[in-house]
């Protein structure tokens, strides 16, 4: 089969994780907001050389991986074997690009710096992996303390993997059935292939212990700071109803007028998403000119907002929209309001707020000319340049 050119990020998220603790598989478990496994998609789905990402799963374990993805755009995932290699066998049946990255979904964090390492040694190299060199002593050891072993020549190897896809492919088909392999390095190199070694990175350190999730969820709030965006937005009622309110079609007499479907929730917490992060305002990404937005959904504005922010490796940590209007009456909706940007934004229903006020009789609301709305977001990100 022809292969593309391309590089497809293959993540390995097939194991059961039980020494992670709590009975959960340690992909699906939480660090700081995300989910182990979405972190490590968000991490290389940012990199601008990777075109398709391919994740493998174990046996039954499909509700856990759609909670854990939301509603992240991967390829279907691939169901795994018994062992790592069965598994990573299995993924690699599904890769048409030239060259992958094989990766455990257990290395949540993935510094862009390292994919390009790699990538530049593919260029001369079968395959490439990242490691780390060795600072503390080393010895054989059985209960007691045996000779010791020169480290000079010692390294920890990383993942991701870089390979050309079809040497690692060859060599996974030659390497004996019976036997399991530490990584996939090892498999091409038994297969004669070279892989060159590039400097790994500590945020690569592997999740397995619940130390380790501990040490993780520290190492993430210290590079990210917290950020907070304001919004606002205003609508005048035009045409028929309903009224969309934070997605939710709200029976009214009147609808609201505006290019979009003129929800105000919605466009006020899509500028406070933005605000936050520094990119601009939704008029500067859906410009009320262009008639490609005229009735459009106004979720795509804030799913596009969200998107923008967890690409550059940012946590959205709460959301709250004030909804002023002396008519509809919001109250009874406020529930239904509440779950929908929740579902929007990937988050527990208990990070957004969804608040109904009046002015009192006084202004354009008051007067029951439109409807008004305000939105916080506090997010977390690292600076931006």
């Amino acid at each position: 089969m022809a292969m593309e050119h391309g590089i497809t990020a293959l993540i390995v998220a097939a194991g059961q994780g039980n020494r992670a603790g709590l009975g959960i598989a340690k992909q699906y478990r939480d660090v700081d907001g995300k989910t182990v496994l979405a972190h490590a998609i968000d991490a290389l789905d940012r990199h601008p050389a990777i075109t398709r990402i391919q994740v493998v799963i174990g046996e039954g374990q499909h509700a856990a991986y759609q909670r854990a993805i939301g509603g992240r755009h991967v390829l279907p995932p691939v169901i795994g074997g018994v062992t790592r290699r069965a598994s990573v066998v299995a993924g690699l049946a599904h890769v048409e690009t030239d060259h992958v990255l094989i990766h455990d979904a257990a290395r949540p964090f993935v510094p862009a710096s390292v994919i390009d390492r790699l990538i530049e040694a593919l260029e001369s190299n079968d395959g490439a992996v990242p490691a780390l060199t060795v600072n503390d002593s080393l010895a054989r050891a059985s209960g007691f303390l045996g000779d010791s072993v020169d480290r000079a020549y010692m390294v920890r190897v990383q993942t991701p993997q870089a390979f050309r896809s079809k040497a690692i492919v060859a060599a996974h088909l030659a390497w004996p059935e019976h036997r399991e392999a530490t990584d996939d390095a090892q498999v091409l190199r038994a297969a004669g292939g070279n892989v060159a070694v590039v400097p790994g990175d500590i945020l690569l350190e592997k999740l397995t212990y619940e130390d380790d999730f501990n040490d993780a969820g520290r190492r993430l709030r210290q590079a990210m700071i917290s950020r907070t965006g304001f919004g606002t937005d205003v609508h005048a009622f035009g045409g028929k109803g309903p009224v969309w309110l934070g997605g939710i079609a709200v029976p009214h007499a009147r609808g609201l007028s505006g290019h979009s479907d003129a929800d105000v929730a919605l466009h006020a917490l899509t500028d406070a998403l933005l605000g936050a992060a520094s990119l601009g305002d939704i008029g500067d990404h859906f410009p009320p000119s262009d008639p490609k937005w005229k009735g459009a959904p106004s979720r795509i504005f804030l799913e596009h907002a969200a998107k923008l922010i967890r690409d550059r490796g940012g946590v959205i940590d709460h959301a709250d929209v004030t909804i002023i209007c002396e008519e509809p009456r919001v109250g009874p909706f406020r529930k239904e309001i509440r779950t929908s940007i929740a579902a929007m934004l990937n988050l527990d229903p208990g990070k957004i707020s969804v608040k109904a006020t009046t002015t009192e009789k006084l202004g354009f609301t008051g007067r029951g000319e439109g409807i008004a709305a305000q939105a916080v977001a506090t997010i977390r990100m690292k600076d931006i340049e």
